[in-house]
């Protein structure tokens, strides 16, 4: 999946810890495992000359987001808050919303004391804030944010809609256990039987984000057929994946659709997996928030809400749908592959 957003939901670079439900940030504990890196746009000047153009409104939000989280987590009004800190209650709020351009760390620090924030979450906090005042075009994130810290995580959880394109693996949302399993283990064949378990629960914890019964979040995806033929974990696994896809795609806030190999390259130049990540709009028929782009790297993930990036992926995607199989035919496909592998056992 691509979206310049935040960290792949299917790539977790070091879950390290078992999950507990009651636990007062299990919300923000869970958003691990991932290195990435934030999409700078480069703007031209009349002369030609290449300047950066810092992009920092992604980092700044999701930093306000988890300190709001924070906040509640231990009950604290915004009011309580700003006495503590001798604020206004409008600066905690302009803080929690991402409108700051720069935020202190002695103040970032001042908070994650009266939150009581374990010191795991305190570093990728501090990485949030130190990424927001970068000024190169490009940074990885893995410089300054913990590995174990997901951005991603945080936009995945607010969004209301999800485009996807996944060229070589089922998304994270849509994998079962078995199948997360086996890409865990092979990511890391070091982690303990404890890590394995929590990687796996976490990625199916995230799937009650399209599961749940009150708006589920919208999924639009476009598989290639090389995902549906890639052997991950043997015949069992692949057959239980394709049929939860075939199943999956029946639900009304979930479409599938395959592009087969017969549909050749429909925007002329190689994509990675990719995500668009839209987050609805308020009352007044404004977007909550700016419609981002994830961009998913090998070392390094891009991250963009810039209109003009978010509008080729969008042309992209939609060239890539229009070459796919329709929803049906799609859900044929997966029916007719699992029942191959089912053969095949």
């Amino acid at each position: 999946m691509n979206s310049i957003v935040v960290q792949p939901h299917w790539i977790f670079s070091g879950a390290k810890r078992e999950f507990d439900e009651s636990a007062r940030f299990t919300d923000m504990a869970a958003r691990l495992r991932a290195t990435m890196s934030p999409s700078r746009g480069i703007a031209t000047t009349d002369g030609g000359t290449i300047m950066t153009e810092h992009d920092s409104s992604i980092t700044r939000r999701q930093l306000g987001r988890y300190l709001r989280e924070a906040r509640e987590g231990v009950g604290m009004t915004l009011e309580e808050t700003s006495a503590l800190m001798e604020w206004g209650k409008s600066s905690l709020q302009r803080l929690e919303k991402g409108l700051n351009q720069k935020v202190r760390i002695r103040d970032l620090d001042d908070l994650i004391g009266i939150y009581g924030i374990e010191e795991e979450e305190a570093a990728g906090l501090r990485g949030l804030a130190k990424e927001a005042a970068e000024k190169s075009w490009l940074h990885e994130f893995g410089d300054l944010i913990p590995a174990n810290f997901s951005v991603y995580m945080g936009l995945e959880s607010a969004a209301r809609r999800l485009t996807v394109y996944q060229p070589d693996l089922v998304p994270g949302l849509l994998q079962i256990a078995d199948y997360a399993r086996v890409l865990a283990q092979t990511a890391s064949p070091t982690d303990s039987a404890i890590e394995l378990a929590g990687r796996v629960q976490l990625k199916i914890r995230r799937q009650r984000l399209i599961n749940r019964k009150i708006k589920p979040v919208l999924m639009d995806v476009v598989l290639f057929e090389s995902v549906l033929r890639r052997m991950v974990g043997g015949t069992a696994v692949m057959e239980k994946q394709l049929r939860f896809l075939a199943d999956a795609s029946t639900r009304p806030n979930i479409s599938i659709r395959i592009l087969p190999f017969s549909a050749g390259m429909p925007t002329g130049d190689q994509i990675g997996p990719f995500v668009i990540l839209e987050f609805g709009e308020d009352g007044r028929g404004n977007p909550i928030e700016p419609t981002t782009v994830y961009a998913e790297g090998y070392t390094s993930d891009m991250y963009s809400e810039k209109m003009g990036i978010v509008q080729r992926y969008t042309q992209a995607h939609k060239q890539i749908q229009q070459a796919a199989l329709d929803e049906s035919d799609s859900r044929i496909l997966l029916r007719t592959l699992s029942r191959e592998y089912q053969r095949e056992r």
